[in-house]
């Protein structure tokens, strides 16, 4: 079992999730975070005075998946997320020793 996180644009979430809902896989954790890459954030302008946003807004998305659905779950996400500009985000990919749902016991991809 794998665990996909990805660092997305918040303005991605609605296209991301339909992506992976095409392909099967409608439950996903989200989580609103802060950070930076290279870039170190952006500079901005208002009202004539321009100031650094250092951290700048993405959504933390989470899932656990079989090994057989990685590289669809990862083409999916690459897919809805990408924009073409610096601050797209990332994709991480880990491995999961263990699943256990609380409700009922199971344990493994049983319990995915």
């Amino acid at each position: 079992m794998k665990r996909i996180e990805a660092i997305i644009r918040p303005e991605k979430v609605t296209e991301v999730r339909q992506a992976m809902e095409k392909v099967g896989f409608p439950g996903v954790n989200l989580s609103e975070v802060e950070g930076h890459g290279k870039q170190k954030g952006v500079v901005q302008q208002w009202r004539g005075d321009k100031y650094r946003v250092e951290l700048l807004p993405k959504v933390r998305l989470e899932v656990v998946v079989s090994d057989k659905d990685v590289e669809k779950i990862v083409r999916a996400i690459s897919h809805a997320a990408k924009t073409g500009a610096v601050g797209d985000g990332k994709i991480f990919v880990s491995s999961v020793e263990e699943v256990i749902r609380i409700r009922t016991g199971e344990t493994g991809e049983a319990a995915l």
